[in-house]
């Protein structure tokens, strides 16, 4: 049995619906979008720094007391007052320095042969204790 249902209408598809989806998405791609900028334009994230060579050995003009000396060689022994130590000794002193005197004063003495990277580890154990009074020490090179 055939069912009646009317005029026989084609089926058309709504071309201003599908304008508007068409521009829906055109709006949406374009504000989800991020532009790019050159780089030219863009403030470096970085400072290009070649670091410098000491060319004079400057005193300390700061009246107090003496900085708290730790030492790196070029095997990345650790030395604290001229007394080899170890990293698990140097971290203990530095919590006593930092809770004795927050704002003590500390002075590393690398090897011009140590391994940045030891220095780095010394930084890194002096910074994690709050110390942030440090100092690189340098020899003049005349």
């Amino acid at each position: 049995m055939r069912i009646d249902l009317g005029d026989d209408e084609q089926p058309e598809i709504g071309l201003i619906a599908l304008i508007d989806c068409i521009f829906f998405l055109l709006m949406f791609f374009m504000v989800a979008t991020s532009f790019k900028q050159p780089s030219a334009l863009k403030p470096q994230a970085e400072l290009p720094v070649s670091l410098p060579v000491s060319q004079v050995s400057l005193e300390p003009n700061e009246a107090g007391a003496a900085p708290l000396v730790i030492g790196v060689d070029q095997d990345g022994q650790l030395f604290l007052d001229g007394a080899r130590v170890s990293t698990q000794v140097l971290h203990g002193r530095l919590k006593q320095e930092a809770a004795a005197n927050p704002r003590r004063r500390v002075r590393i003495d690398g090897d011009q042969l140590a391994r940045y990277q030891d220095i780095v580890h010394v930084l890194d154990l002096c910074q994690f204790e709050r110390l942030t009074d440090i100092s690189m020490h340098t020899r003049s090179a005349r």
